[in-house]
């Protein structure tokens, strides 16, 4: 079993890969005054690991997990960087600040579907990553995630309370909460359509995938084909760990 770790900005989660099945998903929360080795130790306790991929978009939290996963594994992690090769072409993209997390996810759906592709990964950000039919990595776009909005709208609008996400019951809202949730909903799936037709535009018929936590509630609502794979990330690691199984390190 390949243990599988992306490290986001809200939850840490780890999924146990067996070839190219996703075994179980847990996950711990992004605390970096947590003490890693010991949480990880108990919360994959009874799990036997041939290794440890990971890829992080918390830097104050790659070496404590990495290190964590190493105790357990007895083996160096593979941290995927950019300097990792990955097969994704990124020549044309300023990768400075380029979250490993969207090219783990590419690297997955060049894997599994027909190019171009597009790729929404709907966590505490929505990022949208683009992969044209020759395999560059053509960029995309950063967007707040749902939680994400509607707190800022919560916090800086004195009569508008916190709002708790829930599949809708209709199209318009009858209440406050509801007008809130339903704008949030709708507005994303809305979001998602409007910068696929212009993509579409541009680059032919797209592979849409969706993916990350907000995804369920966002899917049923899009009135554009989309592929939904909630395990994207891991399988993404998954390649990766294939490519450079020589090449570990913490």
């Amino acid at each position: 079993m390949l243990l599988t770790v992306d490290i986001g900005n809200t939850t840490v989660a780890i999924a146990g890969l067996e070839g190219e099945r996703v075994a179980f998903v847990k996950k711990l929360p992004s605390d970096p005054g947590l003490d890693w080795t010991a949480a990880l130790r108990q919360l994959l306790e009874g799990v036997k690991a041939q290794g440890a991929v990971l890829s992080s978009v918390v830097p104050a939290l790659t070496r404590p997990v990495g290190e964590g996963l190493k105790a357990i594994t007895g083996k160096p992690v593979l941290v995927v960087d950019k300097t990792t090769p990955t097969g994704l072409d990124l020549s044309g993209y300023d990768t400075a600040n380029l979250g490993m997390d969207r090219v783990v996810d590419c690297v997955a759906a060049l894997a599994m579907y027909t190019t171009p592709v597009a790729v929404f990964d709907m966590g505490t950000a929505t990022t949208l990553s683009v992969v044209d039919r020759g395999g560059l990595f053509r960029g995309g776009m950063i967007l707040p995630g749902l939680a994400l909005g509607l707190e800022a709208l919560s916090a800086r609008a004195a009569q508008l309370p916190p709002i708790t996400l829930s599949t809708p019951e209709g199209l318009l809202g009858t209440d406050t909460v509801s007008c809130m949730k339903y704008g949030a909903l709708y507005g994303a799936a809305g979001a998602i359509e409007g910068i696929v037709r212009r993509l579409e535009e541009e680059l032919g018929p797209l592979t849409v995938v969706l993916t990350g936590g907000n995804r369920t509630l966002v899917r049923p609502l899009l009135g554009i084909p989309a592929a939904w794979e909630p395990h994207l990330t891991f399988l993404g690691l998954g390649e990766i760990w294939k490519r450079n199984t020589k090449k570990v390190r913490v």
